[in-house]
C-alpha cells in the first residue's frame, strides 16, 4: 500500500470516527437523562377520634325571599329532614345586609334561640349552609356559638362537575377513548339550525341548577364553564361575513345557556368561561391569516380581534365574570367531534403570552371582568416551564400587573401526581394568584381508590399563604381532568361511587376557608355526611382513610425513582412513568430501564414499596369489613369494600410487575443468575394475578381493569431475550470463524476450506477498497455466490435477532436501506466489475453485523437497549463505531467504484445511493403518515411508551414536526439529484 493511500486511510478513519463520536455526543445531549434531589412533602394522615353524633333541635325560622338565602334555607331544611330525629326545639333568626362578597357571619344567641348575623347576603347564606353541613356531620348546631366565621380565601372556584354529561355505560365499556373532551351538552348541540335542542338543554339546565346548589352549599363562589369561541360573533371585526351560520349558532348558544349563568349568579356564583388558546373556527383562522399574514400570536392586533369578541359577549351576557385561559395543551383530544370549534398550540413564546395577556387584561379592565391565566404549560423555554420554574415565571409574567389578571397554578411542581414537591412558583410574582387542586385524581385511578389528600392540601395552602400575600383563592377540579371515558365511570351527583373523590372536594374548599382546620375532622364529617350516621363506623372509616395515602404513594409509585426529579429528552417525566396516564401498564424499555437505573442503588426498597402498599390495603379492608352493614347508608358499605377490593387486585398486579421488570433490568445490568431466577418467579406471579384481575373486572365500568397490552408486549420480548442472545452468540461465532479463515487464507490448508477465499476477498475489499478488483479476480463462481449469501444471511438474521423476530417494520426498513444502496452501486458498475463492489459492500455489512452481534450476545436485544438508555459510555462507544462503519460503507463503495469510473462519478454514485435510501424511505413514511409509521414501529419494538400514540401522539410528545418525513424526503431527493449529476459523463471530460 502506497504512503498516499495509507495516509488517506488514516485520515478517513479519523474523520469517520470523529463523526461517529459527534453523533454520540449529540445523542447523549438530546437524551439528557439526569436526576436531581427534591424536597418531597411528608404526609401525616391521622384518624379523628370517635365522637358522638348529636341530633339537631327542631329548628324554626322564616325563609328569606332572596334567591341566594332561599337556596341556603332549602339546604338547611333538607339537612334537618335527613337528620334522623331531633333533640328539642329552637328558633333561628337571620339578619343580613345587602350585596357584597364578604361571607363572614356571627352565630349568636343560645341553644334555643340562634341568630345568624351578617353584613351581606353572602354571609347570611354561608351561615345557613354551615349549619346544614354541621347537622349532616352530626355536630351540634351550637358548636360555633359566639364565633365570627370568616373565609381566609374569598375566591373558591369549582369546575362544571358532570353537568351535561350522559351516563352512557357503552361509552365507558371499551376503555380506549382517551379524549379529554367531557362531551358536556353534546346531546343538546345540533349541527344545523336551530343549533340547540331546547328540550335537551332544559334537562341540562335542571342538572346544572342541582350542581350549582350543591357547590354553593359546599362553600364555592365560582364555576369554570367550558367554552368560549362558540359564544363569539365577532360582529365588529366582521369575521363571519358571508358565513352567517356561525353568528346564528353563537346567538343560539347565548340564548340557551344564559339562563344557567343567570341562575348561578342568583346563588352568588360567578361564571368564568374556560378555553384553550388559540381557540379557532375555520373562518376565524382564515380571517386571522388573511388579516395578519399568519397566526402571529405575538401581534397585539390579533388579540384585539378576540378582545372585540369578548366586548360583544359581555354586553350580551352580563352575568359572565371572566375568562380562564390555558395555552399549554390543545388539539383534537379536547375538541367535540363534528363541530368546527378547535384549538391549537400556537401561544408558545414569551412575546406571545405577554401580547395575549396585555390585550385581554386591558379588555377585562374595561368590561369589569377578570382574566384567569393558567401557568400550566408544557414545552421548551421560559413558557414551557413557567409552571415549575420561578425564573421562567418571572421571564413570562413580570411587569404584567393588571388588577384584573389572575394567575392559576397547580399546587404541585408538575401535574396532579403524588410524591412531587410543592410548586414554589406560587411563592413568587406580583399577580393575584389562585391554587389548583384535583379531587378525582386522573393519575391515581380517577378517585376509584380511597385517597385522602387532606394533609397535602392543608400543608400546601399554609405554605403558600405564608409565602405570598397575593394568594386569594383556589380552583378545585371536582370531576374534570384527563380522559373522561378511559377511566372508572363515576360522575359527580350522577352515577358511580362519586362520593369517594368528593372527600377531596370538601377538604379543598373547607381548608380554603380555614387552612388551620384538622383534615381528619373534615374526613370524619365527610364520612358522616355520605357513608354512615353511626359514630363508631365513622371512626373506623376515618382509620381506614388514614391508610389510603400509603397504599397510593407506595403502590402506584416506585419510591427511589418517584422521589427524584428526572430529566429526559428535554422534558421532565412525571414520577409515575410506568403507568401511562392512568391505566396503561407500560412495557417499553426506555421507561422501565431508566426507572431501574435511577432505583439501582435502592432496588430492594423499590420492590418493597409494593408490599407495603398491599399491607396498607389489607389493613384498610379489615377495618371496613369489621363494621356492621346496618350502620351504613344503603349500599355505601358495599361500594366502599368494592373500591378497596379493586385497589387490592390492582396493586397486587402492579407489585408483581414491579418486581419482574426491576429484576429483569438487573439481569441485563449484571448478568446475575439470581436476578434471572427472580424475574422469572415474579413474572409467573404477575401472570396469575393479571389473569385474576382481568377476569374480575373486565366489563365493570366502575372498576375497569388495567390495560396490560403494552406490558404483555414487553413481557413477550423479555422472554425472547435469552434465546435471542443464544442465536446472536452462534451467528457471531460463525462469522468470526469465517472471517478468521479469510485472514488465514494464505495458508494452503485453510485455502481449501469452502468460502475461505471469499472471506479473504471480502475482508480485503472492506478494509482496502482500492484492492477489491484484484481480491475478487481469482474467485470462482461458487465463492462469488458466497460473497452475496453470507452478508445477506448475516443482515437478515442479525436484524431479526435485534427485533426479537417480532418487529418486521424495523427489520424491513433496515434491510431495504442496505438493498437500495447496494443496488445503486451495482448498477453503476461496469458489467465485468460488479464483484469488487459486491465484496466491498458485503464486507462492511459483515463487519457492522459482527459489531451488532457482539452487543446482542450477552443478554439479547433487551440488553442492547438497556445499555442504550442507561449507560452513556457503552452507548457512545457503540454509536461511534457503528456510525463510523456506516459512513465507511459509503466511502468504501465510492473508493471501489473510483477504480472503474473515476473519483467524481464514484462520489456521485455514492451520494445517489444515500439519497435514494433517505428519500425513498422518508417518502414512504410520509405517505403512510409519520405518526402512524412511528406508532407501528414503536408497537413492534416497544422502545417508547405504547400509550404515547394513543393519548398524546409520539410526534407531539417528542415535538417532531408533522412534515419531518417530507423534509427528509426532500433532502434525500437533493442528494439523489446531486449524485446523478456527478455520476453522469460530462462532455468536456469525455472530450
Amino acid at each position: 500500500m502506497s504512503i498516499r493511500r495509507s495516509l488517506l486511510l488514516v485520515v478517513a478513519s479519523a474523520v469517520l470516527l470523529a463523526s461517529g463520536a459527534g453523533v454520540a455526543v449529540v445523542l447523549t445531549d438530546q437524551l439528557g437523562i439526569r436526576t436531581e434531589d427534591v424536597d418531597i412533602p411528608v404526609e401525616q394522615l391521622t384518624a379523628a377520634p370517635e365522637r358522638e353524633r348529636v341530633l339537631p333541635p327542631r329548628l324554626e325560622w322564616i325563609a328569606p325571599d332572596a334567591p341566594r338565602l332561599a337556596a341556603a334555607s332549602d339546604e338547611l331544611a333538607l339537612a334537618l329532614g335527613d337528620a334522623g330525629g331531633y333533640d328539642g326545639a329552637a328558633s333561628l333568626t337571620i339578619t343580613s345586609g345587602g350585596a357584597g362578597d364578604d361571607d363572614s357571619y356571627t352565630l349568636t344567641g343560645d341553644a334555643t334561640s340562634l341568630r345568624i348575623e351578617a353584613a351581606t347576603e353572602a354571609g347570611a347564606a354561608r351561615g345557613l349552609y354551615d349549619l346544614a353541613a354541621g347537622i349532616r356531620a352530626g355536630r351540634a348546631v351550637t358548636e360555633r356559638l359566639g364565633e365570627t366565621v370568616t373565609s381566609r380565601l374569598p375566591f373558591r372556584m369549582a369546575d362544571l362537575g358532570a353537568v351535561g354529561v350522559a351516563a352512557d355505560e357503552s361509552e365507558w365499556l371499551p376503555g380506549d377513548d382517551y379524549s379529554h373532551a367531557s362531551g358536556a351538552f353534546r346531546d343538546a348541540l345540533l349541527p344545523d339550525a336551530p343549533y340547540v335542542d331546547q328540550a335537551a338543554v332544559a334537562a341540562d339546565g335542571d342538572t346544572f341548577e342541582q350542581y350549582a346548589r350543591h357547590v354553593a352549599s359546599q362553600g364555592f363562589t365560582a364555576i369554570a364553564f367550558p367554552g368560549l369561541i362558540e359564544y363569539l360573533t365577532f360582529d365588529a371585526a366582521g369575521v363571519y361575513v358571508g358565513e352567517p351560520e356561525y353568528v346564528a349558532r353563537a346567538e343560539a348558544m347565548r340564548e340557551a345557556f344564559r339562563p344557567m349563568f343567570r341562575y348561578a349568579q342568583s346563588l352568588g356564583l360567578e361564571i368564568y368561561l374556560r378555553t384553550d388558546m388559540l381557540a379557532l373556527t375555520t373562518p376565524l383562522e382564515r380571517y386571522l391569516v388573511d388579516e395578519f399574514g399568519s397566526l402571529d400570536t405575538t401581534d397585539p392586533a390579533l388579540w384585539a380581534v378576540y378582545a372585540s369578541g369578548l366586548d360583544e359577549l359581555y354586553a350580551a351576557i352580563p352575568e359572565l365574570d371572566g375568562l380562564v385561559l390555558r395555552i399549554g395543551e390543545a388539539g383534537a383530544i379536547y375538541d367535540l367531534p363534528g363541530f368546527d370549534y378547535y384549538s391549537t398550540l400556537d401561544v408558545t413564546t414569551v412575546d406571545a403570552v405577554r401580547a395575549m395577556l396585555t390585550t385581554l387584561s386591558a379588555q377585562a379592565e374595561g368590561s369589569g371582568t377578570d382574566v384567569i391565566f393558567r401557568s400550566w404549560s408544557v414545552g421548551v423555554g421560559a413558557v414551557g416551564d413557567m409552571h415549575t420554574s420561578p425564573e421562567s415565571y418571572a421571564a413570562v409574567l413580570d411587569g404584567l400587573d393588571s388588577p384584573n389578571l389572575v394567575v392559576s397554578t397547580k399546587y404541585t411542581l408538575g401535574d396532579f401526581y403524588s410524591r412531587l414537591p410543592f410548586n414554589d412558583t406560587l411563592e413568587v410574582g406580583d399577580q393575584r394568584r389562585i391554587v389548583e387542586f384535583q379531587s378525582r385524581r386522573e393519575f391515581e385511578f380517577f378517585g376509584a381508590f380511597p385517597n385522602d389528600l387532606g394533609s397535602l392540601y392543608r400543608d400546601a395552602l399554609q405554605r403558600f399563604l405564608a409565602a405570598n400575600p397575593n394568594v386569594e383563592g383556589v380552583w378545585v377540579w371536582t370531576q374534570d381532568g384527563g380522559p373522561w371515558r378511559a377511566g372508572p365511570m363515576s360522575l359527580e351527583l350522577t352515577s358511580g361511587f362519586w362520593q369517594l373523590p368528593e372527600l377531596n372536594t370538601e377538604l379543598a374548599v373547607r381548608l380554603a376557608r380555614d387552612p388551620s382546620l384538622e383534615p381528619a375532622a373534615i374526613t370524619a364529617d365527610w364520612a358522616a355526611r355520605w357513608l354512615s350516621p353511626d359514630a363508631a363506623t365513622v371512626a373506623q372509616i376515618g382509620a381506614a382513610m388514614s391508610l389510603s395515602r400509603e397504599a397510593i404513594t407506595e403502590g402506584l409509585y416506585i419510591g427511589p425513582f418517584a422521589d427524584r426529579k428526572v430529566y429526559a429528552i428535554g422534558l421532565e417525566p412525571p414520577p409515575m412513568m410506568w403507568l401511562f396516564e392512568w391505566d396503561i401498564l407500560t412495557g417499553d424499555s426506555a421507561v422501565l430501564d431508566v426507572v431501574y437505573a435511577i432505583s439501582r442503588d435502592d432496588l430492594d426498597e423499590a420492590i418493597a414499596g409494593g408490599d407495603r402498599a398491599m399491607d396498607a390495603v389489607e389493613r384498610m379492608r379489615e377495618l371496613l369489613a369489621a363494621t356492621d352493614e346496618a350502620q351504613w347508608y344503603p349500599g355505601m358499605r358495599q361500594q366502599m369494600l368494592a373500591a378497596v377490593d379493586y385497589e387490592q387486585s390492582t396493586l397486587g398486579v402492579l407489585g408483581a410487575y414491579r418486581a419482574y421488570f426491576l429484576r429483569f433490568a438487573e439481569w441485563h445490568d449484571t448478568g446475575s443468575p439470581e436476578a434471572y431466577a427472580a424475574w422469572n418467579s415474579a413474572l409467573q406471579e404477575y401472570r396469575v394475578l393479571a389473569e385474576q384481575h382481568l377476569t374480575a373486572y373486565t366489563g365493570d365500568v366502575q372498576h375497569p381493569p388495567l390495560n396490560l397490552t403494552a406490558a404483555d408486549l414487553g413481557v413477550a420480548r423479555a422472554e425472547r431475550d435469552l434465546p435471542m442472545a443464544g442465536a446472536a452468540r452462534v451467528l457471531l461465532a460463525l462469522l468470526v470463524l469465517w472471517l478468521a479463515a479469510g485472514i488465514a487464507a494464505r495458508h494452503p490448508r485453510v485455502r481449501r476450506i469452502p468460502g475461505a477465499g471469499a472471506a479473504a476477498a471480502m475482508l480485503t475489499a472492506a478494509t482496502r477498497p482500492w484492492r477489491a478488483p484484484e481480491a475478487v479476480a481469482a474467485l470462482g463462481a461458487r465463492e462469488r455466490v458466497v460473497l452475496i449469501a453470507v452478508p445477506a444471511v448475516a443482515l437478515v438474521v442479525s436484524r431479526g435477532i435485534l427485533t426479537w423476530f417480532e418487529a418486521p417494520a424495523h427489520a424491513l426498513v433496515m434491510l431495504a436501506a442496505w438493498a437500495l444502496f447496494a443496488l445503486v452501486a451495482v448498477l453503476a458498475s461496469r458489467r465485468a466489475a460488479v464483484w469488487p463492489v459486491v465484496a466491498t459492500i458485503g464486507g462492511v455489512a459483515v463487519l457492522r453485523t459482527v459489531l451488532l452481534l457482539a452487543v446482542l450476545a450477552p443478554t439479547g436485544p433487551g440488553g442492547y437497549w438497556f445499555g442504550f438508555w442507561t449507560d452513556p459510555t457503552r452507548r457512545s462507544l457503540y454509536v461511534t463505531i457503528a456510525f463510523a462503519l456506516l459512513l465507511w460503507l459509503v466511502v468504501a463503495a465510492a473508493w471501489t467504484l473510483a477504480v472503474q469510473v473515476g473519483a467524481r462519478r464514484a462520489l456521485g454514485v455514492a451520494l445517489a445511493g444515500v439519497g435514494l435510501v433517505v428519500g425513498g424511505i422518508a417518502a414512504l413514511i410520509g405517505l403512510v403518515g409519520l405518526e402512524t409509521a412511528l406508532t407501528v414501529w414503536n408497537d413492534q419494538m416497544g422502545l417508547l411508551p405504547w400509550g404515547l400514540s394513543r393519548i398524546l401522539g409520539i410526534t407531539v410528545y417528542l415535538d417532531i414536526p408533522g412534515d419531518a418525513a417530507w423534509y427528509a424526503a426532500a433532502f434525500g431527493g437533493v442528494l439523489l439529484a446531486a449524485g446523478v449529476l456527478l455520476a453522469r459523463r460530462w462532455r468536456a471530460a469525455a472530450a
